[in-house]
């Protein structure tokens, strides 16, 4: 009868429901992503900063492989910069292609969030639920953007091979701090690595502690 088909359906409907949760809970439990629903965000990696944070250079070339391979994923990338007229512009070499970097937002703040108004705006309209993070100073700016990302329910993944700050212990005890509510990952992950690979629907990031 009609009634047996709509409380089939409607258990059907439950079923499916409860499903796509719990695939959704445990999507984020082992730190899988989906490019189409993931942003990368660049974090005050500027030229000042550059002879003065702990281990810049390694924060750099990770910065320009991830940027790289979030180019090859179609996946969006929304920069800061730290008051652009004392600290200076982002480093061209966090890019691998100066194109990419002239093409990429990127906002001046002097908050140590990067979601200021306008970040945050533009991240309202990519609507998307993962955000990857790199850039510096780790125990302030990232940290603040990681906390305030996770209070609105974001999932969030640290690259620390692509964090840092002046002093390696204020880095150290900043992650150590996060490390409790967000999803580590090692110098870009190895299964982002491969171009091909966006050719498929996921990307799976390794759960690897950073043993620098």
């Amino acid at each position: 009868s009609l009634s047996l088909l709509h409380s089939k359906n409607k258990r059907n409907s439950n079923n499916n429901m409860a499903t796509a949760a719990t695939t959704s809970k445990i999507a984020r439990e082992v730190g899988k992503l989906h490019p189409a629903t993931t942003a990368v965000l660049l974090c005050d990696v500027q030229e000042r900063f550059r002879p003065l944070i702990y281990r810049m250079e390694t924060v750099i070339n990770t910065c320009r492989y991830m940027t790289s391979v979030a180019a090859a994923l179609d996946i969006p990338i929304v920069g800061t910069q730290q008051y652009t007229k004392v600290f200076g512009a982002t480093v061209p070499d966090t890019f691998a292609d100066p194109e990419a970097l002239a093409a990429t937002p990127i906002f001046d703040k002097k908050l140590f969030s990067m979601l200021t108004d306008d970040v945050t705006e533009n991240l309202n309209e990519l609507n998307k639920d993962s955000y990857i993070i790199m850039g510096i100073e780790a125990h302030v700016c990232v940290q603040q953007t990681c906390l305030d990302l996770l209070e609105a329910g974001s999932d969030v993944h640290v690259i620390v091979d692509g964090v840092s700050s002046q002093q390696a212990h204020d880095r150290s005890i900043a992650l150590q701090r996060l490390k409790s509510c967000i999803l580590y990952t090692t110098d870009a992950a190895d299964d982002l690595s491969s171009v091909s690979y966006a050719a498929h629907s996921n990307i799976y990031i390794k759960t690897t502690e950073c043993t620098h």
